[in-house]
Formats: C-alpha cells, sequence, structure tokens
C-alpha cells in the first residue's frame, strides 16, 4: 500500500506509537480526570490533524508511483 522508501510506514507507525504513549501517559498522570480529558482530548485532536496531513502526503505519495508507473508502462511498450 505504501511506497517502498518512502518513509511514510514508518511515519504511521511513529504517530500511532506517540499516541498510544501520550494516552498510557496521561492515564497515569496526577491531575484530575476532568483535566486529564481534556488535555486527552485537545491531543487526540491535534494528533488526528497530524495524521490527517499524513493521509494526504502518502495519497499524493502513491498518486506520483501510480503516474510513475504508467510513464514505465508506456516505455515498456515501446
Amino acid at each position: 500500500m505504501f511506497v517502498r522508501g518512502s518513509g511514510i510506514g514508518f511515519a504511521a507507525g511513529l504517530a500511532i506509537g506517540a499516541a498510544i504513549g501520550l494516552t498510557i501517559g496521561f492515564l497515569y498522570a496526577p491531575r484530575s480526570g476532568k483535566e486529564t480529558r481534556g488535555q486527552l482530548k485537545a491531543k487526540a485532536a491535534a494528533m488526528m490533524g497530524k495524521c490527517a496531513e499524513a493521509f494526504d502526503k502518502a495519497k499524493e505519495a502513491a498518486a506520483e508511483a501510480s503516474k510513475m508507473a504508467e510513464t514505465k508502462m508506456g516505455e515498456v511498450k515501446k
């Protein structure tokens, strides 16, 4: 699914790992539940923005790879 060597898979794994680490950190933080939930909500919103950005980059990379493949196929057919 991801273009090999593009780093998108690594970035996605890193983002998921960071989200899990943040969640566990917040759950064990010495704050009130209301404060912790507010921070989790804010961090989740920020993470969703980053994930959407990563998805858009992956989509662009896939489109570029598809275009390159079509060009190569055209060259091979000639």
